[in-house]
């Protein structure tokens, strides 16, 4: 295990400025995702770790040591590539054991160590099999037990299930954040899809243009987003426009049709706002129920967990979920109330 930190990282590829001073930090142990849109920079971070990019500023640290001009092979980083990067020609145990063999280490060792690395990945006896007869999934654990066998002090993983469909992918985040805590290594976790980054993460740092938009753990990153942005890109949420409106010691955000009550963080009353409110957030209400706004819905999808009740929140697009057993009888075209708590809002000065 190991303690990685960037400092002020920096990356052009022509006039094209990628990276913008990104600098941030990986406890030893813990697994890091880096999160965002395509382009942002996140890949390219990852290289620059392991080396296979260098930056124009800038340095990477392991355990406080300056490694940002040590080789890519003397840094104990291991890397999991998008494309697995496998040996057609090879069976699994040779392209596992193949950085052992290029390190000239012992073939009783490789051996040893190459089917320890399988076990780990739950391929144990696959060492004769050819990579090219495997699935998916399995290739895509034979390309982890290849970055593994090296125990590497750090382990980088670029965007490694993209190309799994919806079931292997929910199967291998789970085991390889199960494998991730077992052995301990501190690990960074390239990818942009927003679920798969929640449900693996001990922390989440989201990009955008090459900046940090946003970093903390999972709950407060979806929870309590920083920007229209971030509120936009984790899980989509509802962005409702109005302006600050007080009553008392009580604030709102609200227009002509629309008043949803907010916890003060700032800003004049009138103020211009857009408000971030996630649709699971909104509960079915009485019309005489405090915090009470008018919702009329237009149409409703079964989700299998929940209904997507699309409709309109006074003028205002909205999308809500629900469970079942509070959307059922629900049709389309109906009026009905809804609200939210104060502390399930967040709202941004226009």
């Amino acid at each position: 295990m190991a303690e990685l930190a960037v400092k002020d990282l920096r990356k052009s590829f022509g006039d094209h400025e990628v990276l913008k001073g990104i600098s941030f930090q990986v406890e030893s142990g813990k697994f890091l995702s880096l999160l965002g849109p395509s382009g942002c920079g996140k890949s390219t971070i990852l290289r620059i770790i392991c080396g296979l990019e260098t930056a124009d500023s800038g340095e990477v640290l392991v355990d406080g040591k300056d490694v940002t001009k040590v080789r890519p092979e003397k840094r104990e980083i291991g890397l999991v590539f998008q494309n697995y990067a496998l040996f057609p020609s090879m069976n699994v145990e040779k392209n596992v054991g193949y950085g052992l063999k290029m390190h000239k280490v012992p073939q009783n060792e490789i051996t040893e160590r190459v089917a320890e690395a399988l076990e780990q990945v739950k391929l144990g006896g696959y060492q004769n099999r050819k990579v090219t007869q495997l699935s998916g999934g399995e290739q895509q654990r034979v390309a982890l037990a290849r970055a593994l066998v090296t125990k590497p002090n750090i382990l980088l993983l670029d965007e490694p299930l993209s190309a799994l469909d919806r079931k292997v992918r929910g199967e291998m985040q789970y085991e390889i954040r199960n494998l991730q805590r077992q052995i301990g290594t501190t690990t960074v976790f390239v990818t942009h899809d927003q679920e798969e980054a929640l449900t693996m993460s001990d922390k989440i740092i989201l990009l955008n243009r090459g900046n940090i938009e946003q970093e903390g753990d999972p709950w407060s990153i979806y929870s309590r987003p920083v920007s229209v942005f971030a509120s936009d890109f984790m899980g989509k949420a509802n962005l409702l426009s109005g302006k600050l409106a007080r009553e008392g010691d009580k604030w709102f955000i609200a227009d002509d049709k629309i008043r949803v009550p907010v916890n003060y963080v700032g800003g004049e009353e009138g103020a211009a706002v857009r408000a971030a409110a996630r649709g699971e957030y909104f509960e079915l209400c009485d019309a005489s129920d405090e915090g009470a706004n008018a919702f009329h819905l237009v149409s409703k999808v079964f989700t299998g967990l929940s209904w997507k009740l699309i409709g309109r929140l006074g003028d205002q697009p909205m999308d809500l979920s629900m469970l079942g057993i509070s959307a059922d009888l629900l049709e389309s075209g109906a009026d009905i109330y809804v609200r939210i708590k104060p502390e399930n809002i967040v709202y941004y000065l226009e």
